[in-house]
């Protein structure tokens, strides 16, 4: 499947995307020496924010694009290194202190299981700490679900959808107790966004919703993808000026 993610698009609302990080990141109790993974870094730029914020001993960035890593820059003064690996299945050789992800395992299935994989790789008093989006009942996913099940694009998309199959905050809760955490956070918490017009909305799908379209559909019958969820997306948007677009992830922490 082809790398469609693309740094340039996905920072147009960067100082959007990167509140919930740092909210996320508060909720992390740091100690000494912290071995720290960050799953999905992006381009690092706020995985390096993450190593300094808690003085890690030692931090790597994983993910599977390229194109993000290739933006990904040395910290000399930081302990920082990046791995290209499907973060679904990488493994460290020496178990975290911290598994941290921001914004990314919303893209892989059967969330009880990853979890459970994920808490299998900490150290014996180690905290796991995700962030994901959860506007799967909103407009932009609402429109892009219905266009997949419509031709041309149909028979283009017949593997199964790798985003929305998340769980319920509630159920996050008991999944993390299931596991033997001892302490956790979940909440959900809506993020107010002010963009120039109901179109951005687009702009903001197109650098990470609308990339697993982009990927699958290829260049061409993505361009008519792109039309026609324009078509069917505005009309559902208040035409206000700036557009009010309310971001929802949750928000998990918990230690073993």
């Amino acid at each position: 499947m082809a790398d469609t993610w693309n740094p340039t698009q996905y920072d147009r609302f960067k100082a959007e995307r990167s509140q919930p990080f740092y909210d996320l990141l508060a909720l992390v109790q740091p100690s000494a020496g912290m071995r720290v993974v960050d799953l999905g870094c992006g381009t690092g730029a706020l995985t390096a924010e993450l190593c300094k914020t808690l003085k890690v001993t030692e931090c790597v960035g994983v993910d599977r694009s390229p194109s993000m890593l290739e933006d990904a820059k040395p910290h000399p003064a930081i302990p920082l290194r990046f791995e290209l690996a499907d973060v679904a299945t990488w493994s460290p050789p020496i178990a975290p202190d911290l598994i941290f992800s921001n914004a990314a395992l919303q893209w892989i299935e059967d969330h009880p299981a990853l979890f459970g994989r994920l808490t299998s790789l900490l150290s014996r008093k180690g905290q796991l700490a995700v962030q994901m989006p959860m506007n799967f009942d909103y407009p932009t996913h609402l429109v892009a679900h219905e266009l997949e099940n419509e031709e041309p694009f149909k028979r283009h998309l017949r593997e199964p959808r790798r985003l929305g199959r998340m769980l319920t905050a509630e159920a996050y809760a008991v999944l993390l107790d299931d596991l033997g955490y001892t302490d956790q956070t979940v909440r959900v918490q809506v993020y107010p966004h002010h963009l120039d017009d109901r179109a951005q909305v687009i702009e903001w799908a197109k650098g990470t919703l609308l990339t697993d379209y982009e990927s699958r559909l290829g260049p061409e019958l993505f361009g008519i993808f792109l039309e026609r969820y324009r078509e069917r997306l505005l009309p559902r948007l208040r035409d206000t000026r700036p557009f009010f677009y309310p971001f929802k992830p949750i928000l998990l922490w918990a230690r073993r």
